[in-house]
């Protein structure tokens, strides 16, 4: 490789970036710690080397900066001092030099001692200057990220990128060698290279000796680069050459610099962004005495390019409830930030959701699906809260099981808000009709029922997703008739001991509406079975006669979190597929990751937790189902609630209307058809 052009090796200076539940977190710690202390503070800040061009070189601070961060993939922990003023006097007049000034003392005296050596974080130290006006949530700051000057600018051979200098082989060599030294060392992100024919070796720095011995010729460093500029290495590099001029300036003749940088781009990782500099000339640093450090700069500038303060008012942004919503979608954003840029978030955060049961699924459901950021959630339960239930139903607590317990739905609902103040909880305490429980004759009670059937129709219209969450078959079927017929997307999730069942109903939405062509492969959603497809009985009365063990859901304690999680994330997955609730169902059987965002559509999920396996299977609607088959929505659309009431009252009507009772006279083996009303 032919030698570069030299010149002087310029540096791109950190920016800060503070998240609004850092302030929130000092405020509560000016509060009720620091009170009128004016000591220093130790906390940390974050950078990475995997950000996508066009970024700043960026120092991240958010609520965690108060205790020492654990290192994530491509993000390196730097340790920063705080100082906070009780007065905006006090915060113009204190010398900013001498602030530096001692800070950057820290760094020398951690080069010096070999403390950096061992922990290269020390290197990165920053300041933190700040005045907070807590009664009107404005707050002045102003970072330092103190760099060592040396003695004259540092010249260095012109930047290659990393493809230009290392062989495809070598390549693949120093990412596998990364990844091995990054999870034995993590947050380590500055190491020697140790470069072969085709390997190259990531190794510690304490390891300087074992790697290059007492006279080296060529030594080649790496450190993980935040900045994304094509030609400037980013700021750590200066005390990093500091550090090295110190160490081992009296052994080394060549120095070589690798900048890594290690991003995700369209879900590949990518390393090409790397730069490589052939040729570093040592820098000098001269000081003045043994007990003071080099000259140092390190004051950030403000928005408008001067060596100033920077102020942030958050007095429209800091109420608990606002803070608490920005924090939820942080998160969310992140996600498509970070990992997934196509990403639809608002898609799912505007679907209205439907929780039909407010027991262990639907605590469970409930719970993740304001993960997702979901801000209208409704449940719905006709039973109240006992003392069987805070155990096992996340949104329950011991004092609602009191004096008769309390109602569920309304109470899972009113605790969603505690948890999350931004969702729209609402609890109704409804009876769901179910084939198989009689009514009876009397206007009193067909009135009691039709109100309820009525209440069911508005809710399942007024949302987007149903989630059938209910303990007995029967109560799912007036639901999956209604998500039928109203075009509505319903997922289905069931228990059994050690099994559960997930799936998405088949989805018919208006038929006058632009429904785009579905994709080739797979079973279409408009024609996958719902839960009744399989099964070629009508639901009865499932709750006659039970024992104790029959009455409640006996379950392994994970399988409703299981169990609830998919359901949530297998609507996640439909609402990203460019057809919705149309995805053709995926069955993972092959190399593919699905059309949707989050990787496979498939129509059920089928676990087994005593094997730890899932299955993917995807199956037809039953032209004889006596939920979603034409028949019976045609008549539901044109008799209303007298073909509801005759469903209620009537035995085998819903056979005899489907053609199952035909079926089962013309079947010889009568017991097949028996077992198939068996609980999942």
């Amino acid at each position: 490789m032919a030698q570069q052009d030299s010149g002087i090796l310029q540096f791109a200076s950190f920016c800060s970036t503070l998240d609004t539940g850092f302030w929130h977190k000092l405020s509560h710690k000016k509060l009720n710690e620091y009170k009128l202390n004016e000591g220093k503070v130790d906390i940390w800040g974050s950078y990475t080397n995997g950000d996508v061009g066009g970024l700043p070189t960026r120092l991240s601070l958010d609520y965690s900066a108060f205790e020492k961060l654990e290192s994530t993939t491509r993000s390196y922990n730097s340790p920063g001092i705080l100082l906070i003023t009780n007065t905006v006097e006090k915060f113009k007049t204190t010398s900013k030099e001498k602030l530096l000034e001692e800070t950057s003392q820290l760094i020398w005296s951690d080069i010096c001692t070999g403390a950096a050596v061992t922990d290269p974080s020390l290197l990165t130290r920053f300041h933190l200057f700040t005045f907070a006006n807590l009664k009107k949530y404005q707050y002045q700051y102003w970072f330092a990220f103190p760099a060592l000057l040396p003695e004259k600018p540092v010249q260095a051979s012109a930047p290659l990128p990393i493809k230009s200098y290392f062989t495809e082989p070598q390549t693949k060599s120093l990412v596998s060698s990364w990844d091995s030294f990054h999870q034995s060392n993590p947050g380590i992100g500055f190491f020697l290279v140790k470069m072969g024919d085709e390997t190259v070796d990531i190794r510690l720095l304490t390891e300087f000796d074992q790697v290059y011995g007492k006279d080296p010729q060529k030594v080649v460093v790496g450190f993980c680069d935040p900045c994304t500029l094509e030609s400037n290495p980013g700021w750590p590099l200066r005390n990093f050459l500091a550090l090295i001029a110190k160490q081992w300036s009296s052994s080394v003749s060549q120095l070589s610099v690798l900048c890594f940088r290690d991003r995700t781009r369209e879900g590949q990782r990518d390393v090409g962004h790397s730069l490589f500099y052939e040729k570093v000339d040592i820098p000098n640093f001269v000081v003045g005495s043994p007990n003071t450090s080099p000259k140092s700069v390190g004051w950030e500038k403000n928005a408008k390019d001067k060596l100033s303060h920077r102020k942030v008012d958050l007095s429209s942004s800091m109420d608990p409830v606002r803070l608490a919503e920005s924090s939820v979608d942080l998160n969310l954003r992140l996600m498509k930030w970070r990992l997934m840029p196509s990403l639809d978030i608002q898609v799912i955060q505007e679907t209205r959701c439907l929780l039909l049961g407010s027991g262990t699924l639907g605590c469970n459901v409930a719970r993740c699906l304001i993960g997702w950021g979901i801000r209208n959630i409704t449940l719905v339960d006709n039973g109240k809260v006992s003392y069987s239930n805070p155990a096992r139903q996340s949104l329950f607590e011991f004092d609602d099981c009191a004096n008769g317990g309390k109602p569920k739905a309304e109470t899972a609902a009113e605790q969603l808000k505690k948890i999350f103040p931004g969702v729209n909880a609402k609890g109704v305490t409804l009876s769901i009709p179910m084939p198989g429980h009689t009514v009876g004759t009397t206007a009193v009670a067909i009135e009691a029922v039709q109100k309820d059937c009525k209440a069911l129709e508005q809710l399942v219209e007024s949302h987007d997703v149903v989630y059938l969450l209910m303990d007995t078959r029967e109560s799912r079927w007036l639901p999956t008739l209604l998500t039928t017929t109203m075009g509505k997307l319903c997922i289905n999730a069931a228990l059994g001991f050690d099994t559960y069942m997930v799936m998405r109903h088949g989805y018919r939405p208006d038929p006058q509406l632009d429904i785009p062509a579905a994709q080739t492969g797979g079973t279409p959603g408009n024609v996958l079975g719902c839960y009744y497809c399989n099964d070629v009985v009508a639901p009865t009365d499932s709750t006659r006669d039970r024992t104790l063990d029959q009455q409640c859901t006996v379950s392994r304690p994970g399988l409703s979190m299981i169990a609830a999680a998919l359901a949530v994330e297998l609507m996640a997955s439909v609402l990203q597929h460019p057809l919705k609730g149309l995805a053709s169902a995926d069955s993972g059987d092959d190399d593919s990751d699905g059309e949707s965002n989050l990787g496979l559509v498939p129509h059920q999920i089928r676990g087994f937790l005593s094997r730890f396996q899932n299955v993917l299977p995807a199956s037809r609607s039953f032209d004889k189902c006596t939920a979603c088959s034409e028949q019976v929505v045609s008549c539901y659309k044109k008799e209303g609630f007298d073909f509801l009431l005759k469903t209620f009252n009537t035995p085998n009507f819903l056979e005899d209307l489907t053609g199952l009772s035909k079926l089962f006279s013309e079947t010889l083996d009568d017991q097949v058809w028996e077992l198939s009303d068996d609980e999942n």
